[in-house]
C-alpha cells in the first residue's frame, strides 16, 4: 500500500451488519472497519449509508459511526401498499462514488454486494484503484475477482466484531497486472 494513496471509504451498512449476524450472531465495530479499509493511506472521505427503520436506538447508533469519523447518510425504509419493504443505497453509493473518483486513489467499497462489480470496473477505468472490504463467506465472487484487493473481514472477525479482542493483520488478496502487448487496444 501507498501512503500518500487517498482514500475514499464506502460503507454498506446493512451488507455488513446482516451478514455479521449470520454469520457470527454479532455486531460491527465499524470503526475498526475503517481503520482496516484505509490502512496507512490519507483518508478523503469515509461515508456510512444506512437505513432508517424506527428504531430506539437507531440514533445513538447513527452516532457512534460519527464518533467513528463517518460521514453518515440515512435513508427512510420504504414501505409499499401490498406491506413489502425495501431499503438499500446501491445507486446512491454508486452516484457518490462516481462524485468522488477524480479526488481519489483508491475506492473502497465496503460491502459483499455483487451489484457492485461494475462500479468497480468502471472506477478501475477511471485510473483509480478498486478495493472491496467484506466478509468473504458472504461476498460475491464477481465483486472479489473484479476489486484489485479484496480484504476478507472473516480472517479479522476477531479484531473487528464486538465482543471480541485478539488483533490480527489483514491477509490481502492482490492481483498480479496482466501485461497488455504493446501497440494493440484491449478488445471489449
Amino acid at each position: 500500500m501507498n501512503i500518500q494513496q487517498r482514500v475514499g471509504v464506502f460503507i454498506d451498512i446493512q451488507n455488513l451488519y446482516y451478514s455479521a449476524k449470520a454469520l457470527y450472531n454479532q455486531k460491527v465495530d465499524f470503526g475498526k472497519v475503517l481503520e482496516v479499509a484505509v490502512g496507512d493511506r490519507t483518508l478523503v472521505r469515509a461515508i456510512a449509508y444506512v437505513i432508517r427503520a424506527e428504531h430506539s436506538a437507531e440514533q445513538s447508533f447513527f452516532d457512534s459511526l460519527k464518533k467513528r469519523g463517518l460521514e453518515v447518510r440515512a435513508k427512510e425504509l420504504q414501505t409499499f401498499y401490498d406491506g413489502n419493504k425495501k431499503g438499500d443505497w446501491d445507486v446512491g453509493i454508486a452516484m457518490d462514488v462516481m462524485r468522488l473518483a477524480d479526488k481519489l486513489d483508491v475506492i473502497s467499497v465496503v460491502s459483499g454486494d455483487g451489484d457492485f462489480a461494475p462500479l468497480l470496473e468502471h472506477v478501475k477505468s477511471l485510473g483509480c484503484r478498486a478495493e472491496a472490504v467484506a466478509f468473504g463467506p458472504s461476498s460475491s465472487i464477481q465483486l472479489r475477482e473484479e476489486a484489485d484487493q479484496f480484504i476478507d473481514l472473516a480472517e479479522l472477525k476477531d479484531n473487528i466484531l464486538i465482543g471480541t479482542a485478539r488483533p490480527q493483520k489483514p491477509r490481502v488478496q492482490q492481483k498480479r497486472a496482466q501485461p497488455r502487448p504493446v501497440g494493440r487496444s484491449p478488445k471489449k
